[in-house]
């Protein structure tokens, strides 16, 4: 009987020393907060946060991810642009280094009312550089209209990113993987 629970105890501390070592170097839970990533990520919906990809390749344009905007808060956004990018936004639509950029993930979230849903602008508009700077990256909402991203705040420094979002898991009815 005394063998039974020794079993079982070491099964429950092998699996909370396992937890613990996922939870604090591989992923990671976030909250989205905010409207800003409507319609892919809606305000409380539960995302895991792939902490060691980017630890074994590179940032790519188009990804999800969750950084650190400042000591208390982490945002979630799309990488528009890396290190080395132009960037411009003409007639509704993303040119990175002169070519068109698909945003089919936008279609959802585009009113039909006559209004550009992104703004026409270039990079040093918006910024006062002509590319994106080595070591940082260019993010934006994909609710265009509402979302406080590189537009306003500037670059992201690439080692304030937490990680790639891989996984919506709630709710359920959301459930969501790879978010590009």
């Amino acid at each position: 009987m005394m063998k039974k629970y020794r079993r079982w105890i070491r099964t429950i501390l092998f699996a909370l020393l396992l937890a613990f070592v996922f939870r604090s170097y591989l992923f990671a839970s976030y909250i989205v907060d905010g409207e800003s990533m409507e319609p892919t990520l809606y305000d409380g919906n539960l995302l895991m946060v792939n902490k060691a990809v980017y630890d074994w390749t590179d940032i790519d344009r188009q990804q999800v991810i969750v950084f650190h905007a400042n000591e208390e808060e982490d945002y979630v956004k799309r990488v528009i642009g890396v290190a080395g990018d132009e960037i411009e936004v003409k007639d509704d639509q993303l040119y990175i280094n002169g070519k068109l950029m698909d945003e089919s993930y936008l279609d959802p979230l585009r009113p039909d009312d006559g209004f550009a849903f992104t703004e026409d602008f270039t990079l040093k508009e918006v910024t006062g550089e002509t590319t994106v700077p080595e070591g940082h990256l260019f993010v934006m909402g994909d609710n265009r209209r509402d979302s406080l991203d590189s537009r306003y705040f500037g670059f992201v420094p690439s080692e304030t990113v937490v990680g790639k979002v891989d996984v919506r898991y709630w709710p359920f009815n959301q459930l969501g993987l790879q978010f590009k």
